[in-house]
């Protein structure tokens, strides 16, 4: 969630010139950081348009050799990339090596694919084109805006980065004020497969960077953040009809049917609730628990997640909240349901002590409370008793979010799969699509539009470019005021049996 004023948890100095970006763990500072202005985010873009000429004219092997070149350094400086990641987000060591193998993971996806998904190739002409070859390919835009988030400050903006980059754009980034070196690093150890001219350029700051960036003339604006803050990013990129794309956070459901592996899905729902301190835009929110299994579950997570602990420790279970704020929205969830009639059958408003926030489990959460509707973004679990998995589809459907889904059932997964309104899902397990390079990543609703990562990642960052060349003069030709007067009866005789039985 990229903030659009400054926090006091990454605080200015030198008259707003430089800015520390602090150690969520211990409120120590990590590094200092330029604060850029909105002369010098044109003076990047700018010279981001002489890089985007010369990166787009390597051609798809030129790319693909370089960002691999890429990749492999950042397997090679892994342990001091994962530390950085630890340092600004306060995530344990492990739930930060989760995040930079995925990293890897698409940057090696997007290099390989590209020329498959993008270059040029024939497309059928027709049967009332006959004598027309028809192409297609699909073209960088030139220069992408990129507008991260804290919470995966890697592989959120690289799911934008990569793909831009393998299309041949040049980027500038501009991650959250909370995980700046995580950008800077980014920049710098890209520089040094490409030091010819600044195809990745970070720049650092609060959100009056973030706007100069959707003002700057880009190409495009590729956004991560809340959906009130998405709605910012899009008015101001209207004004330049800059196109943009959002992906604003969600809801997501787990759903258990009445066949599911109810051991496995209560394992999952614990980890995707919880992993990362529970700051995951496309994490377990809410479990939508057929009957016939609810108690069973119930006590399965109950004791799982009981055992679970923070702490600033790397071997940790997970992390502090990384945005000081968000755990006053945690707490202003947790208050509204326990208000209301809600029972934590773990935690309760006990386990809220800033920076950390310990498991908390609630049931009995009335359907419109903030914490049943509104994105927590913390380690807590919301669990629903429903019928049945069919009512458990038609409530995650009415939800104005739509990011992504799990489903646990062992013969309906793919058929309830289908059924729901969201851009992914997955089945018998939890954000598995994540992780599959060759898989769109987006919502619908309040949680955006657009895709990351797969060839729909791809084509995102490029515009298709079609051509219609003319092999030899046609029998019939319409397009023409020297046309006979029989040409169009032919022409339209020539539709009724093609395309007329």
């Amino acid at each position: 969630m990229t903030q659009l004023a400054p926090t006091t948890s990454a605080r200015a100095d030198d008259e707003q010139k430089r800015f520390a970006s602090l150690d969520p763990r211990t409120g120590e500072v990590v590094a200092h950081h330029p604060v850029a202005s909105e002369a010098d985010v044109r003076e990047a873009v700018r010279a981001a348009r002489d890089a985007a000429v010369f990166w787009a004219g390597l051609g798809f092997d030129g790319r693909r050799a370089r960002l691999d070149a890429w990749r492999k350094l950042l397997v090679k400086r892994l342990d001091e990339f994962q530390q950085l990641i630890s340092a600004e987000t306060g995530k344990s060591a492990d739930d930060a090596r989760t995040e930079l193998a995925l990293v890897v993971e698409h940057l090696h996806w997007a290099a390989k694919h590209a020329a498959k998904a993008l270059g040029k190739r024939k497309v059928p002409p027709g049967m009332l084109m006959y004598n027309f070859a028809a192409t297609l390919e699909y073209r960088p835009l030139g220069v992408v805006g990129v507008i991260g988030p804290w919470n995966y400050p890697a592989l959120t903006p690289v799911g934008s980065i990569g793909y831009a980059l393998a299309a041949g754009n040049a980027v500038v980034f501009k991650p959250s004020e909370f995980t700046p070196g995580v950008g800077v690093f980014l920049a710098e150890t890209f520089a040094q497969v490409v030091p010819e001219y600044p195809v990745l350029r970070t720049v650092t700051g609060f959100g009056e960077t973030g706007a100069a960036l959707c003002a700057s003339g880009v190409d495009k604006i590729a956004f991560t953040g809340s959906t009130a803050t998405g709605r910012k990013v899009m008015a101001a990129c209207a004004a330049s009809l800059t196109p943009v794309l959002l992906e604003c956070g969600g809801k997501d459901p787990l759903i258990v049917a009445e066949d599911a592996d109810v051991k496995a899905a209560a394992e999952a729902a614990v980890w995707g609730g919880i992993f990362n301190a529970g700051q995951t835009c496309a994490g377990v929110e809410v479990a939508l628990v057929a009957d016939a299994v609810y108690d069973e579950f119930v006590a399965l997570v109950t004791r799982k997640a009981a055992k679970l602990r923070p702490g600033g420790e790397p071997d940790a279970d997970f992390g502090p909240i990384t945005m000081p704020k968000q755990v006053e929205v945690i707490q202003s969830h947790v208050v509204d349901a326990l208000d209301r009639g809600a029972r934590a059958v773990v935690g309760g408003l006990e386990s809220i002590r800033p920076p950390y926030v310990e498991p908390v489990v609630l049931v009995d959460v009335p359907d419109d409370a903030k914490a049943a509707t509104e994105e927590t973004f913390g380690p807590t679990l919301v669990v629903t008793r429903v019928a049945d998995a069919d009512e458990a589809v038609r409530r995650a459907n009415a939800h104005k979010y739509g990011l992504g889904a799990s489903v646990f059932s062992r013969n309906r997964g793919e058929e309830l799969a289908d059924r729901l309104r969201c851009g992914m899902v997955s089945v018998n397990s939890v954000l598995a699509y994540a992780s599959v390079g060759a898989l769109p990543f987006g919502g619908v609703g309040d949680s955006g539009f657009g895709r990351i990562h797969g060839e729909d990642g791809l084509r995102e960052f490029t515009f298709a470019h079609s051509v219609a060349r003319k092999r030899f003069p046609a029998l019939l030709n319409p397009m023409t005021y020297d046309r006979g007067s029989r040409t169009m009866r032919h022409v339209l005789r020539m539709v009724r049996v093609l395309y007329g039985r």
